[in-house]
């Protein structure tokens, strides 16, 4: 990332490790650029980071594909090919050994 793009309260992920927040601070060390992630409070030097969408983004989109999951397997469930399966067993959980 260059350091005209890198921003304080800028939303950050470092590839490496996958360690993603937000800058609270940027500074200078013999001649690189280290920018302070919140998650972690470590300084990462600024070429290292990329751009990261927000947790929040992420957090909504995986509990929707979770929900539309839940809707799937209620379906599933409900379906009459399913409760005729359940309802054709004797329940004597024959293990064969």
């Amino acid at each position: 990332m260059n350091a005209d793009e890198l921003t304080v309260g800028m939303q950050v992920r470092y590839p490496r490790t996958g360690t993603t927040g937000t800058v609270t601070r940027i500074e200078q060390m013999k001649g690189d650029l280290f920018a302070e992630i919140d998650t972690t409070r470590l300084l990462y030097r600024a070429d290292q980071l990329v751009p990261g969408a927000s947790s929040r983004a992420r957090l909504k989109k995986e509990r929707e594909k979770d929900f539309d999951q839940v809707k799937k397997e209620r379906e599933f469930i409900s379906d009459v090919g399913f409760q005729e399966a359940i309802a054709n067993i004797d329940q004597s959980c024959e293990g064969g050994g």
